[in-house]
């Protein structure tokens, strides 16, 4: 019965535009209560749409779910055409699910311009979910694009520190930089499509279609000259060592909402898994790229490293060690093979459980003590037991211990990597090693020994929403390092059919019109 009344149902368009007419709605109240009350409906609202769409999702299949499609510029190829498999789906939940612990997280610690606040992160919700289920490489390019917009907005006018106007005018420029990189190659890809469909008389003369991009084959020359192009806006956004300088300081000086956004919603690597595996897997599979590209990911896990570990601000801490697990996620991606992909994807969506919630540790640590240095703690396990534990649960997935997230990502990882290179496995473990040193340094300076001197003695242990949070992130890490099967088996097929392709050439996808119906993928 309810597959009867959900069929054709445009739960995508729902999911995606939800958010924006929330921001809409906040507008029409004054009430500044009203407005933090009504923020936390909608984000529970997007969430329960998101939860039905995973539920209803086919695991182990590469079918293209839930998709729509409508001709927004036929002159030009553009349509509007959502739809979402094993490799998205996933980013889908993670969005609606950080959104509504950042809504709870402002509920006290935003003060001023509530309205907007919460209004720009609904915004930005909006852009994050239209990356994600976008099909059409223009859609996706707007939402790209217009993500710029909130993002600028809620680090310059909601960031706590005094660089934050230049850390939002940085963090813009360097996306917008990276961005020109990215349209020039999908303008290369439409192109080629082009030249193709002129010399075979296609109806069609331009598309931006992924799929019907997918079905067009491009020569090898331009495939590396297109990998490249998306390789650096996709780098740019990630970021990737060497484009990360940008990180840090918006990380440091923004609010902690929009750190929780940057750090644990991977956007940069979604998009080469996304869109430059699949279209250019020639290119991909080259000698010269994949050793270049892992060299950068090597680099990234030992240069983020070490710059974590002499830290002593940990918000800048974890910015630099978001750059170190990246440099996991792009060794794991250019492995190449079942285990390595699967291992980027799942520690892509752990990364947004881990280090998303050790920057909702930050904020805890800066609402008690107003900082974030180590020199304003020390010995605050006594007084706070309860943030200590989980700061402790939190960490150690981020470091990859047995039983949580992180260790489950990580191993698929590696054994990728050492499938694809022994060497590649062999540099990348050494790694693992720096990443338990930094956080386990900081957190035994800041948690135990003697009581520091700046350490009230009244200082208080977690609230109500802080708990809520906290547990809701533990309960996410532990379920996945624990029981990663039902996470795994929804990414599988779709992992699958990018290996295939990566292997022999395009292969037979399916794509699904409405919840559970399937049909062709590929022309």
């Amino acid at each position: 019965m309810l597959e009867e009344l959900t069929a054709g149902f445009p739960i995508l368009s729902c999911i995606l535009f939800l958010p924006l007419v929330g921001a809409l709605v906040l507008w029409l109240i004054e009430d500044e209560q009203l407005v933090r009350t009504s923020a936390v409906a909608i984000a529970v609202l997007e969430l329960v749409l998101t939860v039905f769409a995973l539920l209803r999702f086919v695991p182990e299949s590469a079918a293209m779910q839930f998709a729509e499609r409508v001709r927004w510029v036929p002159a030009l190829g553009i349509s509007y055409h959502l739809g979402v498999d094993g490799i998205s789906v996933l980013f889908v939940g993670l969005t609606a699910f950080l959104t509504l612990l950042v809504v709870l997280y402002s509920w006290d610690t935003i003060r001023h311009r509530v309205k907007l606040y919460m209004m720009s992160l609904f915004a930005l919700e909006t852009t994050t979910m239209g990356v994600f289920v976008s099909l059409d490489l223009v859609l996706f390019f707007v939402f790209w694009e217009l993500m710029l917009i909130p993002s600028y907005f809620l680090i310059k006018l909601w960031g706590g520190g005094a660089e934050r106007q230049y850390a939002a005018l940085k963090f813009v420029v360097y996306t917008l930089l990276g961005s020109v990189f990215l349209l020039v190659g999908i303008a290369l890809l439409n192109l080629n499509y082009s030249q193709w469909a002129t010399l075979h008389h296609a109806d069609q003369l331009y598309s931006f279609d992924l799929l019907e991009l997918l079905s067009v084959p491009v020569p090898y020359e331009q495939q590396v000259l297109i990998f490249w192009l998306m390789f650096m806006g996709f780098a740019f956004k990630a970021p990737l060592f060497p484009f990360h300088t940008w990180l840090p300081d918006a990380l440091v000086e923004g609010p902690i909402g929009m750190a929780v956004v940057l750090a644990g919603i991977k956007l940069g690597t979604f998009g080469l898994l996304r869109f430059s595996l699949p279209l250019l897997p020639d290119a991909s599979k080259s000698e010269t790229v994949v050793l270049t590209v892992v060299v950068i990911g090597l680099c990234a896990i030992f240069y983020g490293a070490w710059i974590a570990l002499v830290q002593h601000d940990f918000r800048r801490l974890l910015a630099y060690s978001s750059v170190s697990h990246l440099g996991f996620v792009v060794v794991g991606l250019f492995a190449l093979n079942f285990q390595g992909l699967q291992g980027s994807l799942l520690t892509m969506i752990n990364l947004g459980f881990s280090t998303a919630g050790l920057f909702f540790i930050a904020g805890f640590l800066y609402a008690r003590q107003q900082t974030t240095q180590l020199s304003s703690f020390g010995g605050m396990a006594k007084q706070v037991p309860l943030l200590a534990t989980f700061f402790l649960i939190i960490g150690l997935a981020s470091i990859g211990l047995p039983g949580t997230n992180g260790f489950v990502g990580e191993f698929l990882i590696l054994m990728g990597a050492f499938q694809a290179k022994w060497w590649f496995g062999a540099v990348a473990v050494v790694g693992v090693i720096f990443a338990a040193a930094y956080f386990l340094w900081y957190y035994e300076r800041a948690m135990f020994g003697p009581v520091g001197r700046a350490v009230t003695p009244t200082i208080s242990d977690l609230q109500f929403r802080e708990l809520l949070i906290a547990g809701s992130l533990s309960v996410m890490i532990l379920w996945i390092g624990l029981y990663p099967s039902p996470f795994l088996r929804i990414m599988n097929g779709s992992v699958q059919a990018l290996v295939e392709r990566l292997n022999h050439g395009p292969v037979a996808l399916h794509v699904s019109t409405s919840l559970g119906q399937n049909g062709p993928l590929y022309p």
